[in-house]
């Protein structure tokens, strides 16, 4: 016979994680009459720095019914249509990650072989011409796809920055409103079931006592459930991404936020500069074998100027849990690992997870073989974000400062060096359907860190080198015309 259902489930740990998640199951579970409880301290920080976003957002938000224009008032939010990066080669030099694809529609994956046949016959063809969508951040303009496949505006993505807090506030609302009952006080007690080892109950210092089937742990790095009592154990990718602290600062909010994140290289590490509407959010993520945090945050505020607000220090460790679900307890947010924040990852983990637990959503039971297939799929997407992050790290040009040799000199994991030599043999992006980052990303990321594509996809050999370049001018003269339109037009 079928174990019974799960009538009840508890998270600990609130701000950005505990918060997406009451409210994604809330929305889910709501028919169900599955009751949710939210345990939480104010008396306990959040690290609140993830303010920027990727295009995957927009799933999330459509699955608990959010509505856009509440949620850009209620939290600060603009409009981001990629990232710079700048002095990853070198001091100077710049390069944008767009949202959105290259060239025309339909283009996405042969657009770069046509610019890389260019570029080795010696054509110097701007990259950023060729995406409308970092057309459009340059000239501070924002516009949304249309849907329309035919269409050029269909090759354009964006995403949002915004107050990490009060998203969460939002969240909460949204949340209570449909029945998450929040408890308030530090969890004191954890009860443990002596033969299966499932979670109980939790009681809080107020003498609260939680009981549950299904326990997620959104309490951060310390992972007082999936370390301190199930001991997942942790995967440390030190030796790939070396920085393990940060400092974040608030600054005066821009008169013209720009629609998109900047990500500047710096001594032992790398700044990042986030535009909200009534702030902007800065930090250092910064390696402490390489700068000592007061050297490192003197660092930072040079760089910024006065703070609205005391800078705070963050440490970490860079990896992830060995499993991220155990028994009744799964994992969702720091809890599960850490990825610093260089591509926007952090809420796109966080929603991913509460996707795959409700896709994989037990009975009381919490069968073993969901739990193994939750940590395979958990496990796959770290460690292609990972991979996706030492790319920016380890091909940086131009810069001599020990943090970045040792970068440099490190081996590459297995995963990424084939994707590297796939793409400099043969102009290839070996890429999986489920991967994050599709061809314009890691296109874009590869050229601007100094990869050069040896050869490109032979079925372009059907035409000539010259009616390539008449296709690429014709491209280019396409998403000029619709940028200069669409400027004309705000």
């Amino acid at each position: 016979m079928s174990a019974a259902p799960i009538r009840s489930v508890a998270i600990l740990g609130g701000g950005t994680a505990g918060w997406m998640t009451a409210a994604a199951l809330s929305k889910a579970l709501s028919a169900q009459g599955v009751a949710i409880a939210l345990i939480e301290s104010d008396a306990i920080g959040t690290i609140g720095v993830g303010e920027a976003t990727i295009p995957t957002i927009h799933w999330f938000n459509q699955l608990i019914g959010l509505d856009e224009a509440a949620f850009m008032a209620e939290t600060g939010a603009t409009w981001k249509l990629g990232i710079e990066f700048r002095g990853w080669q070198g001091e100077g030099s710049a390069y944008f990650h767009p949202f959105g694809t290259y060239g025309l529609p339909g283009d996405a994956q042969m657009l770069p072989h046509r610019l890389i046949r260019a570029w080795n016959g010696g054509h110097a063809l701007d990259i950023e011409q060729f995406s409308l969508t970092t057309q459009m951040a340059r000239a501070g303009v924002f516009a949304r796809s249309n849907g329309d496949p035919r269409s050029l505006l269909s090759t354009l993505g964006h995403a949002y920055h915004f107050d990490a807090g009060l998203y969460a506030a939002f969240l909460r609302r949204m949340a209570e409103e449909r029945g998450v009952r929040r408890h308030e006080g530090r969890v004191t007690r954890i009860e443990q079931d002596g033969q299966t080892g499932f979670i109980q109950a939790l009681t809080t210092e107020r003498g609260e006592r939680v009981a549950a089937d299904l326990f997620i742990d959104c309490s951060g790095l310390g992972g007082l459930l999936i370390e301190g009592q199930m001991h997942a154990g942790f995967e440390d990718w030190s030796h790939w991404l070396p920085c393990d602290s940060a400092w974040a600062a608030p600054t005066a909010a821009d008169a013209a936020p720009p629609l998109y994140t900047t990500a500047t290289a710096a001594q032992a590490g790398w700044r990042w500069r986030i535009p909200l509407q009534h702030r902007v959010g800065n930090g250092y993520v910064f390696s402490s074998k390489f700068q000592d945090a007061e050297a490192a945050r003197s660092d930072l505020l040079a760089a910024i100027g006065t703070p609205t607000a005391d800078p705070r220090l963050i440490r970490f460790t860079p990896g992830r849990r060995r499993q991220a679900w155990i028994g009744n307890v799964v994992a969702i947010g720091l809890s599960s690992g850490f990825l610093e924040p260089l591509e926007s990852t952090s809420i796109h983990l966080i929603q991913t997870g509460i996707g795959k637990l409700l896709s994989l959503f037990p009975r009381q039971d919490c069968a073993a073989l969901l739990a193994e297939q939750y940590n395979r799929v958990f496990a796959q997407e770290m460690e292609d974000v990972r991979d996706f992050l030492v790319l920016h790290y380890h091909f940086t040009k131009g810069r001599n400062e020990p943090m970045w040799q040792a970068c440099q000199a490190a081996d590459l994991p297995a995963t990424l060096a084939y994707k590297v030599d796939h793409f400099v043999g043969s102009g290839r992006l070996m890429l999986r359907q489920e991967d994050l980052f599709r061809d314009a990303s890691w296109f874009a990321v590869m050229t601007g860190q100094g990869l050069r594509a040896q050869g490109h996809n032979p079925m372009l050999d059907s035409m000539s080198a010259a009616d390539n370049l008449r296709h690429l001018d014709a491209v280019r003269a396409a998403i000029a015309k619709s940028a200069a339109q669409l400027q004309g037009a705000r």
